[in-house]
């Protein structure tokens, strides 16, 4: 009897375990938009975010909230060229606010994809 009830404990661990990985949302990553170059960087994101905004190297705060057109598409439009690594904040369509450091790297190019490490 002892071994049944183990077994049927056991069980229950594993699909709560199988539960918690799966409703832990999507990473969020960026793709750098085709039309980005050294003065503007396009960011589409694969989730619903909003209130999208970075902060590139020597930058002392984060810019104002990047403009967003099309849907999930944030574009940053400079006069200087605009230096890496870049950190990015946004706000979550759940709510709260969240930032990633340094995830966009000096070298980015075009059609590149990062991970933020940031599940929505």
């Amino acid at each position: 009897m002892a071994s049944s009830s183990s077994s049927f404990l056991l069980a229950a661990v594993a699909l709560a375990a199988l539960f918690a990985v799966g409703s832990c949302g999507t990473e969020l990553t960026l793709t750098i938009g085709k039309d980005s170059s050294s003065t503007k960087l396009s960011l589409i994101t694969n989730v619903a975010i909003s209130e999208v905004s970075v902060k590139p190297k020597g930058a002392t705060d984060f810019s104002d909230d990047l403009k967003e057109s099309p849907t999930s598409t944030f574009t940053l439009d400079s006069k200087e060229p605009i230096k890496g690594p870049i950190s990015f904040r946004f706000a979550a369509k759940a709510g709260g606010y969240r930032v990633v450091d340094d995830v966009i790297p000096a070298d980015f190019k075009a059609g590149a994809v990062y991970k933020t490490g940031e599940q929505v």
